[in-house]
């Protein structure tokens, strides 16, 4: 709803508040087709957008089973400080005092063979991925549909408000005629209180009928996820005749279709392959597996020494030993050098480690872990193939009971067609003998009673047969569609 300040309104020229209050009309005026309220709710309904979601989940589960069959890539560091008596890895030197060191690695692993585990998980993610693309489907036709019978109920409602309408001005030009009648004397007082009754109780019915109809409206609105608004309107289409199907149109001919075509019974015979690349990937459990890795290592230790060659050596002599016969004095030469840290880059170098080796992986008993999960795995292919063969035949009783129900609608539809045809005839009687003072007020209102209700029952039967043979098309894989376009 759009408010304007008085004040402001009283300023603005004439010609742009016309133009502002058009605008504003035509905007609240919009007139909204079947296909709009479905497309409406399909772009803005929550539960699409959670389905979407996992889609997306599912996607990138599919994704991540595909690169986990490609080799691993990992690098790993460490800083540490050893204070005490310590072994140093790179010397194999008793070390007391705080000694910093490094490690750095790369590593490579790759499975070879794992019992196809990994293969099988792959093919079940893909599985997996088209599943949730139907049940997006599904839930996308469940919406659609829901969304057109809540269509066809503002119709069906407007169409009771309009006969409503109808016979209540009809009940009202009689009420002045029996009041000028009785005016006159021609007709007797409670003739009019009994005509006055009657128009009482149908201004009543439209009250009902008008407020049913707002409710279908509230309905419709809150199903598509729109925002609430009394300008809310929807398009009147020419619905489609009620016609007997053709023999060819059977229920087990509908149903033969749309067991090859709807998305709930291919998610479900999707999720009986997944589940079975489940039993699969269980049973690859019971396999060995072989593993290839490849390492590469280096470190540094702060306790590595080398020779320091800035700083000269000292030579020392020491004594060691007198010859035989002059009994002079030999000397020994010790040289003392001086050392330093060994820098990073001659350490890297140094202590550089590459290794390659495979890893036979053979189980024998874990607990008995992999039987329990091979038998819950065929629990879970049992589940999903029962979960198949409810949906199908829940979708042959839909369809059968659809078909009833569109044979029986028709059937109403052409007996209360021959109903109201025949209370119309006897209500234009009633009302000409009413008319003259040949019938009571009684027998003129219930003539008409009648015929309000064969009226309803007519449109109960049309609406009704519409929203079945819908469904009926939209199983044999047609478009959602209640007008004749």
């Amino acid at each position: 709803m759009f408010r304007f300040n008085l004040l402001l309104m009283g300023k603005l020229p004439l010609s742009v508040f016309l133009a502002l209050f058009l605008s504003f009309s035509s905007f609240s005026q919009t007139v909204w087709t079947l296909e709009d309220c479905v497309e409406y709710a399909l772009d803005n309904n929550l539960d699409i957008q959670k389905q979407i979601q996992s889609v997306e989940s599912n996607r990138v589960s599919l994704l991540q089973s595909g690169l986990s069959m490609l080799p691993n890539l990992n690098f790993s560091a460490s800083n540490i400080w050893n204070t005490g008596q310590t072994i140093d890895q790179y010397t194999n030197t008793f070390a007391t005092s705080t000694v910093r060191s490094n490690n750095f690695s790369f590593s490579s692993n790759v499975t070879i063979f794992n019992g196809l585990q990994k293969f099988n998980a792959l093919k079940r993610n893909q599985i997996e991925l088209m599943a949730s693309r139907y049940d997006l489907d599904v839930i996308k036709n469940d919406i659609s549909l829901a969304v057109a019978g809540y269509y066809l109920d503002i119709l069906f409602n407007k169409e009771i408000l309009d006969v409503a309408v109808n016979q209540l001005a009809i009940t009202t030009e009689q009420v002045d005629r029996v009041r000028k009648m009785v005016d006159a004397g021609a007709a007797a007082q409670g003739d009019l209180l009994n005509i006055q009754a009657q128009e009482s109780a149908e201004e009543l019915s439209t009250i009902e009928a008008r407020n049913r109809l707002n409710i279908a409206y509230l309905s419709l609105q809150q199903l598509i996820d729109l925002t609430i608004s009394s300008d809310f309107e929807i398009e009147k289409p020419i619905l489609k005749d009620v016609a007997a199907p053709t023999d060819l149109v059977t229920a087990d001919v509908i149903y033969g279709h749309a067991l090859s075509t709807r998305p709930e019974i291919k998610s479900a015979e999707l999720r009986v392959e997944s589940s079975q690349k489940g039993l699969a990937i269980a049973q690859g459990a019971q396999s060995p597996s072989l593993t290839f890795g490849v390492s590469y290592a280096t470190g540094y230790s702060g306790v590595a020494r080398a020779v320091d060659p800035s700083i000269p050596p000292v030579i020392q002599e020491y004594p060691i030993g007198i010859t035989q016969l002059t009994h002079d004095t030999v000397l020994g030469y010790q040289s003392t050098y001086s050392y330093k840290t060994k820098s990073f880059s001659d350490q890297w170098n140094d202590n550089d480690n590459v290794s390659l080796g495979f890893n036979l992986y053979i189980p024998i008993f874990n607990g008995w872990q992999v039987r329990s999960s091979i038998t819950q795995a065929k629990i879970q292919r049992n589940i999903a193939e029962l979960d198949l063969e409810q949906r199908k035949r829940t979708l042959q009783k839909t369809i059968e009971q659809s078909y009833a129900d569109a044979v029986a609608a028709l059937q109403r539809f052409t007996s209360a067609e021959q109903t109201v045809s025949a209370q119309e005839e006897s209500f234009k009687y009633t009302e000409q003998k009413f008319d003259v003072g040949m019938v009571t007020s009684y027998d003129y209102n219930n003539s008409k009673k009648e015929l309000t209700k064969a009226q309803s029952e007519l449109l109960q039967a049309k609406f009704d047969f519409i929203f079945k043979t819908t469904i009926l098309d939209f199983y044999m894989g047609n478009p959602i569609r209640i007008s004749q376009n």
